[in-house]
């Protein structure tokens, strides 16, 4: 289950300890995008850069940035509009 920090329009969604477990979230991290209000900034944090979340993203008509933040921390942004 994610587990969704909010801070007024931004949604912060940390998958780090899911996906070092196994558990790979995409799907339900997805339809939280879809879901989201119109003018939501979405911040993913993932253990690795998360290309094939990226390209879903993507695939919705939605632009995201992937910053570097540390060595196994990677923020994917995303504004929903």
């Amino acid at each position: 289950m994610l587990n969704v920090q909010r801070e007024g329009t931004k949604a912060i969604i940390d998958a780090r300890e899911l996906i070092k477990q196994g558990i790979h979230p995409r799907g339900e991290i997805i339809e939280f995008i879809k879901e989201a209000e119109l003018g939501t900034i979405i911040e993913v944090h993932l253990p690795l850069p998360g290309q094939p979340l990226v390209a879903a993203i993507e695939q919705l008509g939605l632009n995201a940035v992937v910053n570097e933040i540390a060595p196994d921390h990677f923020r994917i942004l995303i504004l929903k509009h």
